[in-house]
């Protein structure tokens, strides 16, 4: 019944918003996106030639976000539509099928990008022991854009889609997207320069999964109690003890922890081995401040390369 009447709410609005024109006034397109890289790329290649929202609202962990029925016609008004994945989104096939417009683009971020399993393959060693969790060992990793060189993979998808909807302004975009190009290339270079001899290639993380390609473009080890990319599915204790074993014993000496939810597990494993705390930021969504602060893709990327060095010169 639930669903039906969201159909239903869904269906009237988008048939009042029939008469609402896919751009504003300034005759600026509009394009709204569902993750803040995406946000963020589109604001460093088209800047003020459009108007960009991100759909998530500031401080709002996306893996639980569902989007309302007043999101969903303000996507059919817009000029171009930018989400992650099927895997980070899977509310897009809902979105797909509501809309019904003939100006809007819908853009796949992650084509051109292979996706990795989240485990790595020393965990599958240990299935015979845990033949419950043969499923997550099957799922995907939606965080494609962890990973700088996937990031521009993205950036191009969104510069090719700002180019089919906005030809007039093919060459400021592309100009820009060749600004970004080269920034995240020496942002990649960053990460070469830290993982070129670390002290070690362990990573404790006390919250879910996001860094997988990250780990595996540098052959890392990110070991977390959680065993997928729900934030809301608690570690068992068993699992937290080990990991409290695992940094013991190999004398690591900081615990990274994700933004925008409590970090409680991560408190209560740095309670239990003198770790230091430090956030790892997933750059999923940012919070208000940050936002006001002029917070950007590149910058949380940086600010996490040095907290990864730093890490491991402490360790």
């Amino acid at each position: 019944m639930k669903k039906m009447l969201l159909a239903l709410m869904v269906t009237g609005l988008l048939a009042l918003s029939g008469c609402v024109p896919s751009q504003t006034q300034d005759e600026k397109i509009t394009v709204i996106t569902s993750l803040f890289p995406q946000y963020d790329f589109v604001r460093q290649i088209a800047q003020d030639k459009v108007n960009v929202r991100l759909l998530l609202p500031a401080g709002t962990e996306p893996h639980s976000f569902e989007p309302t029925p007043l999101d969903i016609v303000s996507i059919g008004n817009a000029d171009i539509f930018i989400f992650t994945n099927e895997l980070m989104e899977p509310w897009i096939v809902r979105v797909i099928e509501n809309v019904k417009s003939d100006n809007l683009l819908i853009v796949d971020s992650s084509v051109g990008i292979e996706l990795i399993d989240h485990f790595h393959e020393e965990d599958h060693e240990d299935e015979d022991d845990h033949e419950d969790e043969d499923e997550d060992h099957d799922e995907l990793d939606p965080h494609i854009w962890l990973d700088p060189l996937n990031a521009k993979v993205m950036a191009q998808n969104i510069l090719e889609a700002l180019i089919s909807v906005d030809p007039d302004n093919a060459v400021f975009y592309q100009n820009n997207a060749n600004k970004l190009f080269e920034q995240l290339d020496e942002l990649k270079a960053e990460y070469d320069e830290i993982f070129s001899d670390p002290t070690h290639k362990t990573i404790i993380y006390g919250g879910h999964f996001a860094f997988g390609y990250l780990a595996h473009r540098y052959g890392l080890e990110i070991l977390s109690p959680y065993t997928g990319f729900s934030p809301n599915a608690e570690p068992t204790p068993q699992a937290i003890i080990e990991l409290i074993e695992r940094m013991k014993e190999a004398d690591i000496k900081t615990i990274y922890y994700q933004e925008l939810i409590d970090p409680k597990t991560a408190r209560v494993i740095a309670e239990q081995t003198g770790a230091k705390m430090v956030l790892l930021h997933g750059a999923h969504n940012v919070t208000t401040q940050e936002l006001q602060a002029g917070a950007t893709y590149i910058s949380i990327m940086r600010e996490n390369a040095q907290k990864l060095l730093q890490g491991f010169k402490n360790e």
